[in-house]
């Protein structure tokens, strides 16, 4: 498997790696490993006919929750077949009660609630496939430094929740319940650890009041910009390098963020947050 290549740490390893980030991409979609999990999806994913079908196959489950961020779930298979077997339009389903965006696109991608998805079309599976590969990727750069993998997350997490629909109500809540978007941002704008003891309203309106002092506006839309998120990550790179604590803790942390197979404690409360405001 290509390994990633970070010639070293902080916003200026990041600035390198960006502008490598094609090419080696390019040469990781080659590797054999990736390559074989790709053609055993392709091979298999069209005769799947039930949600049942498809928890049962592990290596077929991996590629299509990998595509979504959600490979560390794989041993839920109550949660994933709850997930699969009702209507992602409902409101009151279980993709859309859990309120992470993840499992909403999950749901719509493989649901078979509404009848059988589109699984033997080239179209859909080219897609996810492309999901696969990209979060495989960020996976591989996140051994070599797990702070480039939370600045690729953030970098396409953050456009979903900036461009949503619900942006103005609940897209605090939303960054609050997902800790990789929580580390990056809390960082990035200076906030102490005796931040998430506060109550969550309160945390929601310190985030806005940093968003407006530093990007001139107190929804979390103001990440729709590319220079917006261009400067949260430089901030979250310069005050993580400023951090007492040794680089390698940071590293651990950042990668524990990242693969923690359950969201953390709070994460529900947010969730709960989120949905009550997209109401």
């Amino acid at each position: 498997m290509f390994t990633p290549v970070v010639p070293f740490g902080g916003f200026a390893g990041w600035k390198v790696f960006e502008r490598t980030a094609a090419r080696q991409f390019a040469a990781f979609e080659k590797s054999p490993e990736l390559q074989r999990d790709l053609a055993y999806f392709r091979d298999k994913i069209g005769s799947v006919t039930s949600a049942e079908a498809l928890v049962a196959d592990r290596r077929l489950l991996n590629v299509a929750l990998g595509a979504f961020g959600l490979e560390s779930e794989i041993a839920k298979k109550a949660i994933i077949r709850r997930v699969l077997e009702q209507p992602p339009g409902d409101p009151k389903s279980f993709a859309n009660r859990l309120n992470d965006p993840r499992w909403r696109a999950f749901a719509r991608a493989f649901g078979f609630a509404s009848g059988a998805p589109p699984l033997s079309s080239k179209a859909f599976q080219s897609d996810i496939e492309a999901r696969y590969a990209e979060r495989a990727f960020e996976s591989a750069a996140g051994e070599a430094d797990a702070n480039i993998r939370l600045a690729l997350n953030f970098k396409r997490e953050i456009k979903a929740i900036a461009e949503g629909a619900s942006v103005d109500r609940s897209g605090w809540f939303q960054i609050l319940g997902q800790q990789p978007l929580r580390r990056v941002v809390e960082t990035a704008f200076g906030l102490p650890a005796s931040f998430a003891s506060l109550d969550v309203d309160r945390q929601r309106a310190i985030l806005e009041e940093k968003a407006a002092q530093s990007f001139g506006g107190r929804s979390p839309a103001v990440f729709a910009s590319a220079e917006t998120v261009d400067a949260t990550l430089r901030r979250f790179f310069l005050r993580d390098a400023a951090q007492a604590a040794p680089t390698t803790g940071r590293g651990v942390a950042a990668l524990t963020l990242l693969t923690a197979p359950g969201a953390a404690p709070a994460a529900s409360l947010f969730s709960a947050r989120a949905a009550e405001s997209a109401r």
